[in-house]
């Protein structure tokens, strides 16, 4: 008989999101958020920011959601009726009379509905990074517009013209730091919960071929 060993889904994204957290009030504490922040003159970093908390609330949600469907495979393989309304339940409740093909085809579906919930995880992993890369472009951008204002090499100009280039540097250089940070950790968020989906497809497969 196939075994199913529960997953604890939930609980290891709680454990993520404290030291995610914890990871924050350090960046705080220090200063180097504000840094960040304050010496982005773009404000994309900012930008980046705000849709990596929005996109980590919503992986928070799918990853309670998900728990609760991880816990009813969990029932089922130990032979447990399952009680809560969602995903899982809805599949065996089709299931029940069926043929093996056509639970196969459901089993499909099931596979693509709850894979499909992580696209806007997705999406957004590739959206900060892009946010990180344009950050570059106009900090590049500023970097170089002073260059063109140069009508004499004047020591205090230059002097000028280094602090006002600094600026665009630290532009290109802080939002790609934070895009390339933000979209990493996201990505292996939601790659938690796609090992989990795996995990519980899987069962279900097993289940299907040896009850056929």
């Amino acid at each position: 008989m196939h075994t199913n060993h529960k997953d604890y889904i939930f609980l290891r994204c709680c454990v993520l999101l404290s030291v995610l957290v914890f990871l924050c009030y350090l960046l705080i504490n220090l200063g180097a958020l504000s840094l960040i922040i304050d010496s982005d003159r773009s404000k994309i970093s900012l930008i980046i920011l705000l849709l990596y908390i929005g996109s980590s609330l919503h992986w928070f949600y799918l990853a309670w959601t998900l728990g609760n469907e991880s816990d009813s495979v969990s029932e089922l393989s130990a032979g447990r009726i399952i009680k809560d309304n969602n995903k899982i339940n809805h599949y065996l409740k089709f299931c029940e009379g069926k043929t093996f093909i056509q639970k196969q085809e459901m089993l499909s579906v099931l596979s693509d509905e709850m894979s499909n919930r992580h696209s806007f995880g997705y999406m957004s992993v590739d959206f900060l990074l892009k946010l990180g890369l344009t950050g570059t472009v106009v900090g590049f951008i500023l970097m170089l517009i002073p260059i063109g204002e140069i009508k004499e090499f004047d020591p205090q100009v230059l002097q000028q013209l280094l602090a006002t280039m600094s600026g665009g540097m630290a532009v290109a250089l802080y939002t790609t730091l934070t895009g390339l940070l933000t979209s990493m950790l996201l990505k292996f968020q939601y790659f938690l919960l796609d090992t989990t989906v795996t995990n519980v497809i899987n069962y279900l497969s097993g289940r299907l071929h040896e009850e056929s």
